[in-house]
């Protein structure tokens, strides 16, 4: 009887135990949002979880570089129109060819960012199938009580 307890405990300690979390995406207005064990985590959190997955590292680590960059170009575009229009408020002479090349600058990161999003999520949905979370779910055990001329037990079918 002790060498059955032993064996389902072990048998529930290795499942309990070689489970790994799925990251979760979630589309929210302007951009994306991640959690891993119903936590909120960063691209830099979601990078370190993913390093272990080579492929899906190599993506999230292009993704990171085209959101970097989209960041920047949005950043100086927005400036640029910002500007004209700041001078404009303010009564003075505007130069509307700077609103013009910031335009383009935005126009040129939004293709970027879109890039950008979408590598970061092929990366975590590799990552997810690397997992394997069907393995988990496909094992379901059969737990039986069995009684002989012996005595009492409980068998365990998978």
């Amino acid at each position: 009887m002790k060498n059955y307890l032993i064996i389902f405990v072990i048998s529930l300690s290795f499942t309990a135990f070689t489970h790994a979390q799925k990251i979760d995406t979630e589309k929210v207005f302007g951009g994306y949002k991640y959690t891993y064990n119903n936590e909120l985590i960063s691209i830099g959190d979601l990078a370190s979880i993913i390093e272990t997955n080579t492929d899906a590292y190599k993506l999230i680590k292009k993704g990171r570089t085209n959101r970097s960059l989209s960041g920047v170009l949005g950043f100086v575009g927005g400036g640029l129109i910002g500007w004209p229009i700041g001078t404009s408020l303010g009564g003075g002479e505007v130069n509307w060819t700077l609103a013009g090349i910031g335009a383009g600058l935005i126009a040129v990161a939004i293709p970027i960012s879109t890039r950008s999003n979408k590598k970061i999520n092929q990366a975590v949905e590799l990552y997810n199938a690397s997992i394997n979370p069907t393995s988990s779910t496909t094992f379901k055990p059969e737990f039986k009580i069995i009684a002989n001329g012996r005595g009492f037990g409980l068998a365990m079918n998978f």
